[in-house]
């Protein structure tokens, strides 16, 4: 630690306060219902009282952290969050649901909602995808003849595994951003990860529990599947699924050029700035928007998309900010020294600390993003004692803060209630593809890490 930012030089307080933070955080969420922002700041300046403290230095610790990881993260997630809107609006989500069946054929509705899942998490909240899928999960089961846990199980699980591990979406930006991990790379890994998580949750939806839970499909739901209703004249495949992938691929090349050609290389210097997050976005924004088509619905979309996504991305922007100001606090304490020294006497493998942070995050506060961004904010200043990569952290942390989505997460409701699963049969379905992708997830992270991948 540099003496000049030094917060506090007790390494024993240190620890203790730390810890003090984690637990007065968790009480405050989980115990009387604070909104996340206050939870996280009311502890950190409480933190600035405590006797030892330097306070000058930890002002500037929580103004350099929060405005710094802003300032590379907050304009992308905004752009994120308004691309969400684009997909609900424009019908990209019926259409790219109608490709993966047609890849997979409507025998495998169960295999292709899942995969269907592990496309739109990436971009789209997970309530919200499977609000707007719900109708045609009923529809399928009905037509197979197979519990709506069968046709669920999988789709539930892998919307909220991208949702939790691959950028551009909002929570694993900002986790991304908070370790310093490279957001190309970040894509690139994660979503394999993601998709070995994924099909391990379509395999226990498919095989082993969704059979075992009779849970009928619901006569109100049925009849209204849009791969039948096709009134209407559907987008195309590539402009749905451009607004996604484009940007996906544009930021995934910058860091794949980064690997292959030399410094100085025209198109390693082009895709430098169009592979930029906040160009990538950009342009996505523009392709969706493209996708409107009349000229009422875009003038409408002009403020109503921007308006939506502000909205949306407030509370994961201050949630985010507060993040990287406690791990720039954390940073100039010796407790960072002294769980790491932890961890290295005896011999835990290190990318577990991550892991077990998002299980924490995640189960107290019913919050995928809250759990992502935890892990990031504790673990980002341990990095180098640790020797873990910030990819490595930052997938780990994720893979954790899926596991397990039971009664006081938003989701599970949304989920329970439109499938209409009984909660004790949800918390086995719903609840148990979410441990069971999360830990598949995790192994695929360790595998990577094990072998230098990550």
């Amino acid at each position: 630690m540099n003496s000049s930012t030094v917060v506090i030089s007790n390494p024993m307080a240190a620890l203790v306060i730390f810890l003090g933070i984690i637990v007065l955080l968790l009480f405050l969420i989980a115990k009387w219902r604070w909104h996340v922002f206050l939870a996280l700041l009311v502890p950190l300046l409480l933190f600035g009282f405590i006797p030892g403290v330097e306070q000058n230095n930890f002002i500037e610790a929580f103004e350099k952290g929060f405005g710094s990881t802003l300032g590379s993260i907050g304009v992308v997630i905004v752009l994120g969050s308004i691309i969400a809107e684009a997909l609900k609006h424009t019908g990209a989500i019926q259409t790219i649901t109608r490709t993966m069946v047609g890849a997979v054929g409507t025998k495998r509705m169960p295999l292709a909602l899942t995969l269907t899942g592990f496309i739109l998490g990436i971009a789209i909240f997970s309530d919200v995808a499977y609000v707007i899928l719900n109708p045609l999960v009923h529809s399928a089961a009905k037509m197979m003849g197979v519990t709506v846990s069968v046709m669920s199980i999988g789709l539930v699980g892998s919307l909220q595994l991208t949702h939790a591990i691959v950028p551009p979406t909002p929570g694993p930006l900002a986790a991304a951003a908070l370790v310093g991990a490279d957001i190309g790379k970040t894509i690139i890994f994660g979503s394999f990860a993601c998709l070995v998580g994924s099909l391990a949750g379509w395999i226990w939806g498919q095989y082993i529990v969704g059979p075992r839970i009779n849970a009928p499909p619901l006569e109100k739901f049925v009849g209204e599947n849009f791969l039948e209703n096709q009134n209407e004249k559907s987008l195309g495949v590539l402009a749905s699924y451009a607004p996604i992938v484009v940007p996906i691929l544009l930021i995934s090349s910058q860091s794949v050029t980064r690997l292959f050609l030399d410094e100085g290389h025209f198109l390693r210097t082009g895709l430098a700035y169009v592979g930029w997050p906040v160009v990538a976005l950009s342009i996505g924004v523009w392709l969706a928007y493209r996708n409107i088509t009349t000229q009422q619905h875009r003038e409408e979309a002009k403020e109503k998309w921007v308006e939506n996504g502000l909205r949306v991305s407030a509370m994961i922007l201050v949630v985010t900010g507060l993040g990287g100001s406690l791990s720039e606090i954390l940073k100039a304490t010796p407790a960072v020294e002294s769980i790491s020294i932890f961890f290295v006497a005896y011999g835990l493998p290190s990318i577990l600390l991550p892991f077990v942070i998002g299980i924490i995050g995640n189960m107290i506060t019913g919050s995928t993003t809250v759990g992502v961004i935890t892990a990031a904010s504790l673990v980002a200043p341990m990095l180098q004692t640790l020797a873990l990569s910030p990819e490595a952290a930052m997938l780990a942390g994720a893979s954790g803060s899926v596991i397990i989505k039971y009664v006081n997460s938003s989701y599970f409701w949304v989920c329970t209630t439109l499938s209409g699963l009984q909660p004790n049969d949800a918390l086995l379905g719903y609840g148990g593809v979410t441990l069971v992708g999360g830990l598949a997830s995790f192994l695929a992270v360790c595998l990577m890490w094990v072998f230098g991948i990550i």
